[in-house]
C-alpha cells in the first residue's frame, strides 16, 4: 500500500508540473525579459484563460521591441488575435512600413487584416509597386478602323484605401473604359498607331484610381493591332436595310398598281354591260318605229346592208393584220415557214 501511494503521489506530482508549466510559460517569460519585453507571468496565464497562444504574442512582442515598434502592446495583440486577426502578419507589416517611411498604424494594419486582405503583401505592393496586365480592349475610331489594344498598368497600394477600396477588377475595368473612349475619340486609327502614348496621356487624366485601394503610376500601351473594318460593315448592313426598304416599298406600288389594273377591267366589264343593255334596246327601238311608220322595211335593209359591210371590212383588216404579223416574224427568224 505505501509503495502504490508513493507511485501516486508521484504520478500526481508529474502532472501537477506539466500542468503548471502549460499554464505558467516560464520558460517564455524568461525569454521575453532577456528580450526586452516587460510581461509578468500573471499576463501569461491570464492568456492561456482566455485561449490566446503566449507564444504567439511573446514572440510577435519580441520581434516588434527588437524592430522599434514601442506603440503596440499585448493588450492590442491579444484583442487582434481573439478578433480573428493574424497577428505576425500585422507584425511583419508594420516593421515593414516602418522601414519604408509608409505611415501605417496598428489599428489601420489591423483594421486590414481583419476586412480579409493581406496586409503584408499590401505593404510590400506599396514598396515594390505591381504591374496588372488588361485583357484584350476593342475599340472603334471614328473612321470605322477597329483597334485592339493591350496594356500594362503599374499599380501601388494606398494604405488608407484598403479598407472600403475597390479592387483590381476595377481598376482593370476604368482602364479598359478609359482606353475604349479615347480610342473613340481618335479622327482616325492611323493617329492611335502613330502616337499609342496618347492613349495613356488620355487615361491618366481621368483619374481612374479615385475610391480604389491603388494608386496608378503608369499606363504603359503593351500592343495595339487593326481588327475589323466596323464602318464598312455597318455601311454595308445600312445598305442592305435600305435595299430591302426599297424593295418594300416598290412591292407595295407592284401590288397598289395591279389592284387598279384589276378596278379598271371591272370598270371596262361594267362599261361593255352598260352598252350590251343599250345595244338590246335597239331592237325594240326598231319594232316600235316600224308600229309607228318611222321605220320603214327598205330603211331596215340599208341598214343591214350597211352592217354586212363594216363586218367584213372589219374580217378584212384583221387578216391583212395578221398576215403583216406572219411576215415580221418570218423576217426575225428564218425557220418559220
Amino acid at each position: 500500500m505505501n509503495i502504490g501511494f508513493i507511485l501516486m503521489m508521484l504520478l500526481l506530482a508529474v502532472v501537477g508540473f506539466f500542468v503548471f508549466i502549460y499554464f505558467v510559460p516560464v520558460n517564455l517569460w524568461i525569454t521575453a525579459i532577456f528580450s526586452g519585453v516587460r510581461i509578468s507571468l500573471f499576463q501569461l496565464v491570464i492568456m492561456r484563460i482566455r485561449k490566446v497562444p503566449p507564444r504567439v504574442i511573446v514572440n510577435s512582442m519580441i520581434t516588434s521591441t527588437k524592430a522599434g515598434l514601442t506603440t503596440v502592446t499585448t493588450a492590442d495583440l491579444e484583442t487582434h488575435y481573439l478578433a480573428g486577426g493574424h497577428v505576425p502578419s500585422v507584425i511583419k507589416a508594420l516593421i515593414s512600413a516602418e522601414k519604408a517611411n509608409i505611415p501605417l498604424s496598428f489599428k489601420q494594419a489591423a483594421a486590414i487584416d481583419l476586412a480579409g486582405r493581406d496586409v503584408f503583401e499590401a505593404v510590400q505592393i506599396s514598396v515594390n509597386p505591381q504591374v496588372i496586365n488588361t485583357p484584350n480592349v476593342a475599340a472603334v475610331a471614328q473612321d470605322g478602323i477597329q483597334l485592339i489594344a493591350r496594356a500594362r498598368v503599374t499599380v501601388r497600394a494606398n494604405i488608407a484605401q484598403l479598407v472600403g477600396g475597390a479592387g483590381e477588377d476595377t481598376i482593370l475595368a476604368r482602364v479598359g473604359e478609359g482606353i475604349v473612349t479615347s480610342i473613340g475619340s481618335s479622327s482616325s486609327h492611323k493617329d492611335v498607331l502613330e502616337n499609342p502614348d496618347r492613349i495613356s496621356r488620355l487615361v491618366l487624366e481621368k483619374g481612374l484610381d479615385a475610391g480604389t485601394a491603388f494608386e496608378i503610376l503608369s499606363i504603359d500601351i503593351a500592343d495595339v493591332d487593326i481588327g475589323s473594318n466596323i464602318g464598312a460593315k455597318l455601311q454595308i448592313d445600312q445598305a442592305n436595310a435600305d435595299l430591302k426598304v426599297a424593295e418594300a416599298k416598290a412591292e407595295e406600288r407592284r401590288a397598289m398598281a395591279v389592284a387598279e389594273e384589276q378596278e379598271m377591267k371591272a370598270k371596262a366589264q361594267s362599261a361593255r354591260a352598260e352598252v350590251i343593255l343599250a345595244e338590246s334596246e335597239v331592237p325594240k327601238a326598231m319594232a316600235d318605229a316600224f308600229r309607228k311608220g318611222n321605220l320603214g322595211i327598205m330603211d331596215y335593209y340599208k341598214m343591214r346592208n350597211i352592217q354586212s359591210d363594216t363586218t367584213m371590212r372589219d374580217a378584212i383588216a384583221e387578216t391583212s393584220r395578221e398576215e403583216v404579223k406572219h411576215v415580221r416574224r418570218s423576217d426575225e427568224d428564218p425557220e418559220i415557214d
